[in-house]
């Protein structure tokens, strides 16, 4: 998807979008959910019955119109009806995405409810969660016991009991990123069961975290796009999309940044979603101030600090990707010993507190050297830095996949590393 403007775009067009978009990151199937927008007139317009989701266009959406006339080629999905439901009980909700994403049935299946301190943002998008008791698909009970939990309550997400998950938003936009946000805190919470006992934030240590907002007091308001920033601003644009693509960065969350001249830098902005970045939203950083207009990373300090004590960083990630945060949730040492390339790349990973990442803190900016590219922020994130936006990203991407193997290869028994002399022939053939 890009340029995404629910203010701008037709129902059709969002539906058809997202639902490509749900489609193709493997969080429903051909025939599985369904999702609508109430429009300011009161119609309803939703997906339809028993239409391949990989193949939607705009001309299979249907519009229930606001007198209960059914407008399209196609029957509107089974399910609408507690859509309905869900906006007659909260009219300020104007968006509504169900599905059955892997991770979040599997709690709809053990009948649980995911804790969403395991990641700091995720409390603030996905609210308060409800839970509604199990009913026969496309019944009116079923549109029943949704609409209890919505009705005089602040939910915007429940988990159906043995069914999936069904979401609000103030439009669709909002609750994609909500729906995404609570699908990674599942993943996460399941992966960290698959190697230890996650742990979780306390609402104190959340609240510390959004604290750290940047407050721009004093912007540089002479901006100069040079032919290698516009070339930089391209290249944030292509990685952040691609990190998006390969499940490494979700909508609320990822920060890269690249250092352009000196100390000064380009960095991804807060409350954008990181699928729908473009280049004008790119943010300058000159002589540590902010491009008059754009609010940046709220880590954007700590960016500042590794450049400025790192002349051979060029670029820095910050991202939540589902296998390495279990480890950043477990306090499970990340062994990076698994094969050659995994250590060549990353060396040692060490997990830090989650107050590490806060302003002003120099702990990170002083522990990444060459020796250690990269770090574990618990409960927070994985940071890595690079020469080069591909030498960071190949990192990231090894990292990752290193993780996930370590994670997937755990109910086969105890990993063996790659021993001390293994080791130091690695680095005298790879690193001297």
């Amino acid at each position: 998807m890009k340029n995404f403007n629910p203010n701008l775009l037709h129902p059709k067009t969002q539906l058809t979008q997202v639902i490509g978009k749900i489609y193709r990151d493997g969080m429903t199937t051909t025939s599985g959910g369904n999702i609508s927008i109430m429009d300011e007139n009161g119609d309803m317009w939703v997906t339809p019955s028993a239409i391949d989701k990989g193949k939607l266009t705009e001309d299979d959406i249907i519009c229930v119109k606001k007198d209960g006339t059914i407008v399209g080629k196609h029957k509107p999905s089974s399910e609408y009806p507690f859509h309905k439901a869900i906006y007659d009980a909260r009219p300020e909700i104007k968006a509504v995405i169900h599905a059955h994403p892997p991770a979040l049935v599997s709690f709809s299946i053990v009948r649980e409810v995911p804790n969403t301190n395991i990641i700091p943002q995720a409390k603030k998008v996905c609210g308060k969660i409800g839970y509604a008791e199990y009913e026969l698909p496309g019944s009116e009970a079923l549109g029943a016991v949704i609409a209890k939990q919505f009705i005089g309550s602040d939910y915007m997400a429940v988990i159906m009991e043995n069914h999936g998950t069904v979401l609000g938003g103030t439009d669709m936009l909002d609750a994609y990123t909500r729906f995404e946000t609570l699908e990674f805190c599942c993943q996460t919470i399941i992966n960290a069961k698959g190697i230890g006992n996650p742990t979780y934030l306390t609402d104190e240590q959340i609240k510390a975290y959004e604290a750290q907002m940047p407050e721009v007091k004093d912007c540089n308001t002479n901006v100069v796009n040079t032919t290698i920033e516009k070339a930089l601003r391209s290249e944030i644009v292509e990685f952040v999309h691609r990190a998006c693509r390969q499940n490494l960065m979700i909508s609320s969350f990822g920060t890269i940044s690249m250092r352009a001249e000196g100390n000064d830098f380009l960095i991804t902005p807060t409350g954008t979603a990181r699928w729908d970045l473009k280049t004008e939203d790119i943010v300058q950083i000159k002589d540590g101030k902010p491009e008059e207009g754009k609010t940046p990373s709220r880590s954007t300090k700590l960016h500042q600090m590794i450049y400025e004590q790192n002349p051979n960083v060029n670029t820095i990630i910050i991202t939540q990707s589902p296998y390495l945060m279990a480890y950043g949730t477990t306090g499970v040492k990340f062994d990076v010993r698994t094969i050659p390339e995994s250590w060549i790349f990353l060396q040692d990973v060490p997990c830090l507190p989650i107050e590490t990442q806060f302003q002003g803190n120099t702990t990170i900016p002083e522990m990444i050297c060459d020796t250690v590219p990269a770090v574990l922020v618990a409960n927070n994130s994985f940071l890595v830095t690079g020469g080069s936006m591909m030498q960071a990203f190949d990192r990231l991407e090894v990292a990752e996949f290193s993780a996930k193997s370590l994670v997937i290869g755990a109910p086969l028994g105890k990993m063996v590393p790659i021993n001390d002399e293994q080791v130091e022939d690695l680095r005298k053939k790879f690193l001297s």
